[in-house]
């Protein structure tokens, strides 16, 4: 991802990227991955006068984003849009009797590249996080099923729409068996601990380069 002077970088999504902020507050970054991403960028190019946002809601499943891409998206004229969306659409479906269906599966698809399509539409600079989930509590397990097509979905069309692109769901796997996942993902496998957001703050990080200027 390629970041010029005075640049917006949009975080669009869940909770995960929500991190608690205080939405009467249109510039606040919460307290997860956005705002170290923020801190970092800020110390490492501090005349490059970045600007983040962080439009990211919990709870909000694909859909949610494409009904509120006007005023939280396009509205806001990003230069460069981080996503990541997705487990939601697992979550608040695992009591569902077509759970894991394949026609949940193509509907995901479906809207996921209308979200892309909206978002080239203002800029092609789109970095894609991967959803991810690790396995405590146990139950967690038994999500997969819905989870693993709607990452392949999620990959494909990354590559499709020529975006970059973050595997995050394989990279916490293997740090939560060199530890364990509760260190990462606390109590429910979803939402990062301090240590989680800088594990996806660093890997954002790793995928910026600052376009040199005159």
């Amino acid at each position: 991802m390629k970041l010029e002077k005075r640049q917006r970088i949009l975080f669009f999504g869940d909770s995960i990227t929500d991190a608690g902020r205080d939405r009467s507050n249109a510039l606040d970054l919460g307290k997860g991955f956005p705002f170290i991403v923020n801190a970092t960028l800020q110390a490492m190019a501090p005349t490059y006068e970045l600007t983040c946002i962080n439009r990211g809601i919990s709870g909000d499943q694909i859909q949610d984003l494409i009904e509120r891409f006007d005023s939280d998206c396009d509205a806001l004229k990003p230069d460069a849009i981080i996503l990541l969306i997705g487990i939601n659409d697992v979550w608040h479906h695992v009591d569902d009797a077509d759970f894991a269906d394949l026609k949940q599966t193509i509907r995901f698809e479906k809207e996921y590249r209308e979200l892309l399509t909206r978002m080239q539409a203002i800029t092609s600079n789109i970095l894609i996080l991967e959803p991810f989930l690790l396995h405590e509590p146990q139950d967690r397990a038994a999500w997969r099923v819905s989870l693993d097509p709607k990452i392949q979905v999620i990959r494909k069309l990354a590559q499709e729409f020529s975006c970059e692109f973050i595997a995050l769901d394989g990279y916490f796997t293997q740090l939560a068996l060199e530890t364990t996942a509760r260190y990462y993902t606390g109590d429910d496998g979803v939402h990062p601990t301090a240590a989680g957001h800088y594990v996806i703050a660093q890997k954002i990080i790793e995928k910026i380069e600052l376009v040199p200027y005159d």
